[in-house]
């Protein structure tokens, strides 16, 4: 048997386009070579196993070698192997067959495993990294001619017979210069254990050595001796393949350090499993979140029948659910084509649904189930579940029943409970609910005490998502506002009928006025006389809720850039009611009652820690000539 030919291509030499473009990828050539030869060994089993196959089977398995002073890299299997007509057929036509498409299309793919996929290019990124790339095969089929193929990389291609002499298929590539940092054992063991760790049939690279039980010595103690092993680089059968009842939650965890070596114990996990109507394996985990959004995220691996594909899972799963750790396995993604049609692949739309529900599904079973052991998570997981009430309508819809809010006091409501709770004195005089909250219960104490004073509860938003979930919750519970809890005095903050009466007359409030805005002198702050209880402090600053909160989610990147770049603005809150104010009018010149007002308005600062470098100094050297 001999024969030479050509690749039958429309367009000319196509091999220095796959390289040049692919270049940046190439050490997938590794992870397609090993899938295709996995592949052939799981067809040979499974043809046994439907008695079209009744030789020996052998021990089933792939191995990678290579040889640095040949410059060769060889993965060999004992598959179903090929014959010569198939390599014409499988390695000449069918790999080509989306050639012309390909040379139309290529401009338009983002990465190399979209070409790869979606042109059945799998065997020829091979040509990455070789220049020559030769195949011995021996089919299964009774009576089969081994065959050898090569080709340098043109499309040229040599057939000949071969010389294996056992089932199976044997690629060997030459490597050409560019590509000698494939010639070594820690860069290959490295992309076998990222792309190759969990394939279901064993993968052979080298040997490694164990210690082995030799008898005992002269005491009766046990000796041992060394003993070279293969090197099996994966896990056939990894967690998400098998079915829950046969797991323990030390299997699950184990499985994580494996994942995620230097993380901590995960707080729970999903197992997902489905098989209609699209399949869906894998097992997500619940990390303990830190306040730090981004570098949580990415570290979910997405696999298609045990194959790693990418951690960039992000129009597979819902955006809140990046927050996860874990597996996804599914031959049911369309991995290999373009992100906008991935973005309206149904089967990704289902998917998408169905984690978001056995997600919702989870927690709540967690809450009803475990009330006080849900509390005690609630730190780590309820910057995740207020992520996904705000980005995802769906799960809003079932969170809202274990979404938990906190107060000052440390105590956990649901939104009902929460509700019950203030309703009767946080309710304004339009039958407004007022909720009131801190960002910074120690920066903000005498507010909260002001509040506390009155009856009022205050609950603590100091998540980096709480700006975004306030306006949610706003939106969505009916006749309910909330507000920080110095966004103005405690009277104001909650509008009532009953407020108390003035004690200073016209002429009196005019003349505080003009103290104060002569003493404070600063355009960004405005003086406003309150007729408020005499127990309030007598100067409060506080900055607008609108606004500030504009301010606060312009800071997050939340597209409010144009409020980001406005100067910042306050009220001045003078009591009128406070007996400081009356010590104030009664002072015996202008320079007394300048310096009272001065000080008051200082420590209104000092408070809320706006008070800083030489007006600090200048306070405290004030403070010490008033004592």
């Amino acid at each position: 048997m001999q024969e030479k030919g050509t690749i039958s291509i429309h367009t000319e030499n196509i091999f220095p386009i796959i390289k040049k473009f692919l270049y940046s990828d190439t050490e997938i050539f590794l992870r397609e070579l090993v899938s295709n030869a996995v592949d052939a060994t799981q067809k040979i089993k499974r043809l046994a196993a439907l008695g079209q196959y009744n030789g020996n089977l052998g021990d089933l398995r792939v191995e990678v070698a290579f040889d640095a002073d040949k410059k060769t890299i060889t993965i060999s299997d004992n598959g179903i192997g090929m014959t010569a007509e198939e390599i014409k057929k499988y390695i000449n036509q069918i790999a080509f067959s989306g050639a012309t498409e390909f040379m139309e299309k290529f401009k338009e793919a983002k990465d190399a495993n979209e070409i790869i996929g979606r042109f059945g290019l799998g065997f020829y990124s091979a040509f990455m990294v070789a220049d020559k790339v030769e195949i011995e095969t021996l089919s299964y089929q009774d009576g089969a001619t081994p065959a050898h193929w090569v080709c340098d990389g043109s499309t040229e291609f040599e057939i000949t017979e071969g010389s294996l002499e056992e089932r199976g298929t044997e690629i060997t590539l030459h490597i050409n210069a560019e590509s000698e940092e494939f010639l070594n054992q820690q860069r290959l063991q490295q992309i076998l254990d990222k792309y190759c760790k969990f394939l279901p049939v064993p993968i052979k690279f080298g040997t490694s050595t164990q210690e082995e039980e030799d008898g005992v010595d002269d005491e009766g103690k046990p000796k041992y001796k060394t003993v070279e092993v293969d090197n099996i680089i994966n896990d056939t059968n990894p967690i998400w393949t098998k079915a829950p009842n046969e797991l323990k939650d030390e299997d699950y965890l184990k499985f994580y350090k494996e994942l995620y070596p230097f993380s901590e114990d995960p707080l729970f996990w999903i197992h997902l499993n489905v098989d209609y109507p699209f399949n869906l394996t894998g097992v997500l985990y619940f990390p303990k979140l830190k306040n730090d959004f981004e570098f949580q995220k990415n570290k979910i691996k997405l696999f298609s029948r045990q194959v790693f594909i990418t951690e960039e899972v992000k129009d597979i799963v819902p955006e809140f659910l990046m927050l996860l750790h874990g597996v996804i396995d599914s031959p049911d993604i369309p991995l290999n084509v373009s992100r906008s049609f991935l973005q309206a692949d149904s089967n990704v739309k289902k998917i998408n649904s169905y984690i978001t529900k056995k997600v919702a599904d989870k927690l709540a079973d967690l809450f009803k189930n475990d009330r006080k052991g849900f509390e005690e998570k609630w730190n780590d997981i309820g910057l995740f579940v207020k992520y996904g009430m705000v980005s995802e309508d769906k799960f809003y819809d079932k969170a809202k029943d274990f979404v938990l809010v906190t107060n000052t006091a440390k105590e956990n409501f649901t939104l009902n409970e929460y509700k019950e709770k203030v309703e009767g004195l946080q309710t304004d005089k339009d039958g407004q609910l007022v909720y009131i909250y801190t960002n910074d219960a120690e920066k903000q104490d005498a507010f909260i005490q002001s509040a506390n004073k009155k009856g009022y509860d205050v609950l603590v938003m100091n998540s980096p998502i709480d700006n975004h979930f306030i306006s949610q919750l706003e939106q969505k519970l009916e006749k309910t506002s909330l507000k920080r809890v110095d966004a103005d005095v405690a009277d104001k903050l909650i509008k009532k009928e009953d407020a108390p009466e003035h004690v200073l007359t016209e002429e009196q409030s005019t003349m505080i006025k003009e103290i104060f805005d002569k003493a404070i002198n600063k355009p960004a702050y405005k003086v406003q006389l309150e007729s408020l209880s005499p127990d309030e402090l007598p100067v409060t600053v506080t900055m607008d809720e609108f606004m500030r909160r504009m301010k606060d989610m312009a800071a997050m990147g939340g597209g409010m850039g144009f409020y980001g770049n406005m100067p910042d603005n306050y009220k001045v809150i003078v009591n009128g009611n406070h007996k400081l104010i009356g010590r104030i009018l009664e002072g015996e010149d202008e320079g007394v009652q300048a310096q009272l007002a001065k000080q008051a308005f200082d420590l209104a600062l000092l408070s809320q820690g706006l008070l800083t470098g030489a007006e600090l100094t200048e306070f405290v050297n004030r403070s010490v000539s008033l004592i």
